[in-house]
């Protein structure tokens, strides 16, 4: 699965990258909300938790904003980018009744594969209202009583939700993002230097790890669990730099404004990201049991395609090809010592694809 981005027809003037703070908060408060999917920011998450408790209840109640399906609300709709959060809430807080329901409303549904009626039939007491809160409420009852709330008082929950996003700067994020944003600053100068000069599918490959060019054009692909050919021209493209959203990569192409990618900056991302094929590969290589026995005696210490063939009672090409296979896959390494080539596990590898897969390996 995959998102291309069609880049053709953008000039340099289409092209911004920045922080956004109210992002930064965004994905911030999405660690926060689902830690057990960010183990790498344990620390953070614990430091942030202990230093608002007595936000746990609120954040909860808007938690589907920032799940995977990220809310359309809490990112970049100008440009130029927004220079504080200060200035990025009060846009909020400015925000008309339907405005703010057409921002919203997709983001508590949590899903593009289902329609969402426009603001102007999501009236408390309409069959199109009931309808979506119903919807809402099949995938959850945290997403069917913010629905509920959204079309029975629109502006209040507004307010209610710019309260909590108030609360939660105060407690830990003011903080977090005066350390965060020197680096995500000189991180989107950079971007934007390469952008003055080199075509916008070049940068994107070189900045997401997963990205890739695709077919004739400026058209780039990217590992998503979503299917989708996004033609960002005419509106603008903004690349938003994160140090918390990592491992997750964001496309917001709903808003009119512009088309926005939020991804994890330089120094924030694990060495050696896979994309979704290559971990297929990976995977695939260990479904065999021959491959997974030879992958048991390469664990121990470095030997050759002979004494694997002998060790294993086979033949030393069907050897070879079983070898050749896991190296393709990354997962043996192979080095000469004088005319003898030797062969061991890349355990390190394996470790990335979890403990029980190494355990399994090992025992």
């Amino acid at each position: 699965m995959s998102i291309v981005l069609d880049l053709g027809e953008l000039g340099p003037a289409d092209l911004t990258a920045g922080p956004s703070a109210l992002s930064e908060l965004m994905a911030s408060l999405h660690v926060l909300a689902e830690p057990e999917h960010h183990p790498e920011a344990a620390d953070w998450t614990a430091r942030a938790a202990a230093a608002g408790p007595e936000l746990r209840d609120e954040l909860s109640v808007f938690a589907p904003l920032w799940a995977r399906f990220r809310c359309r609300l809490f990112f970049p709709r100008t440009v130029p980018l927004a220079a504080s959060l200060d200035e990025e809430l009060a846009a909020i807080g400015e925000l008309p009744k339907d405005a703010f329901l057409e921002l919203v409303a997709p983001g508590v549904l949590g899903t593009s594969a289902q329609s969402v009626p426009p603001a102007r039939e999501l009236r408390a007491g309409t069959a199109a209202a009931e309808d979506y809160t119903r919807r809402c409420l099949r995938r959850s009852y945290a997403r069917g009583e913010l629905a509920r709330q959204l079309v029975a008082a629109p502006l209040e929950l507004r307010d209610r939700l710019l309260a909590v996003l108030r609360a939660a700067d105060t407690a830990f994020f003011a903080e977090d993002w005066r350390t965060l944003r020197p680096a995500l600053e000189g991180h989107a100068r950079e971007v934007r230097r390469r952008l003055a000069v080199r075509s916008p599918a070049e940068v994107l490959t070189e900045l997401l790890p997963t990205a890739a060019r695709v077919g004739p054009g400026e058209r780039v692909r990217l590992d998503k669990l979503q299917i989708d050919e996004v033609k960002v021209a005419p509106r603008p493209l903004v690349l938003v730099p994160s140090a918390r959203v990592w491992p997750h990569l964001t496309v917001k192409n709903e808003h009119p404004s512009c088309v926005v990618v939020q991804y994890a900056a330089r120094g924030t991302v694990p060495s050696g990201q896979l994309t979704l094929r290559d971990l297929h590969h990976r995977l695939m290589a260990l479904t065999s049991p021959a491959r997974m026995e030879l992958c048991r005696h390469l664990l121990g210490e470095p030997i050759t395609t002979s004494e694997l063939a002998a060790r294993l009672g086979s033949s030393e090409p069907q050897v070879s090809r079983a070898l050749r296979t896991l190296r393709d896959a990354g997962l043996v390494r192979s080095t000469r010592d004088g005319k003898l080539v030797r062969h061991r596990l890349a355990t390190d590898v394996i470790q990335r694809l979890g403990n029980d897969v190494l355990a399994t390996v090992a025992r």
